[in-house]
């Protein structure tokens, strides 16, 4: 039997609230709930969801604040709910270590399917690995250590190391990761992509700020170089 997903649903507004709650249970999911950050963060001291979906604004501790304390600590799937998807709450969000954003008001459907493409990503793959450098990942154990040191991965930030290794030195364009990481099939929003490149730099590269893994390429994408 498939495990039904747990979530976290951080919300202040109580008919927001209450109305997602009700719609992703009949989505089949399992659903905890907080009203404000500090409700919510104590909430995951107690138990341990699967994804938190976590409300941008919150009384109290906001939710980039709330992003931040659980990325110090916890690499478990976070999607956004955001006002506005020209905000500059979205890069914000992104940049604290969010993996996908909604804006609101949201349908329930479209947040389950957001939901289900994220828990997606850590889905354990082929039985191959892939060594780049003191880089090794291991697509069996959807692990990846570097210096023989594991390297705490959000689901996001992995699968997007997955897509990006199994094309070695071949530059993938932004709308091309989109598609194939966050499932997005639509003209979607750059700005997940550079986010979560950036994240992912700051885990494998030796000096962030001067790539040598993971290259822009102007106008393009991102390709990932095989080390000399």
């Amino acid at each position: 039997m498939a495990t039904v997903p747990f979530l976290l649903l951080i919300e202040d507004d109580d008919a927001i609230r209450t109305a997602l709650e009700l719609s992703l249970s009949r989505q089949g999911h399992r659903v905890a709930t907080a009203a404000s950050g500090e409700d919510g963060l104590l909430l995951l001291k107690e138990q341990r969801p699967d994804l938190v979906v976590l409300d941008v604004m919150l009384p109290g501790i906001d939710g980039f604040e709330v992003c931040r304390r659980i990325r110090r600590t916890d690499q478990l799937p976070i999607i956004l709910l955001t006002a506005r998807s020209d905000d500059i709450d979205v890069v914000v969000g992104l940049e604290s270590g969010a993996d996908d954003y909604v804006v609101k008001p949201v349908q329930g459907r479209v947040l389950d399917a957001r939901i289900r493409a994220v828990l997606r990503r850590g889905e354990r793959e082929s039985t191959d690995s892939a060594t780049f450098g003191s880089l090794v990942i291991d697509r069996a154990a959807m692990t990846v250590t570097k210096n023989g040191l594991d390297l705490q991965l959000t689901p996001t930030e992995l699968r997007l190391l997955l897509e990006l290794s199994r094309r070695p030195g071949q530059a993938l364009s932004r709308q091309q990761l989109l598609r194939l990481v966050w499932e997005h099939d639509y003209l979607g929003d750059s700005r997940l992509v550079d986010a979560c490149v950036q994240r992912l730099r700051a885990k494998v590269e030796d000096v962030p700020s001067s790539p040598t893994l993971i290259r822009t390429v102007r106008g393009v994408g991102y390709r990932l170089d095989v080390p000399a």
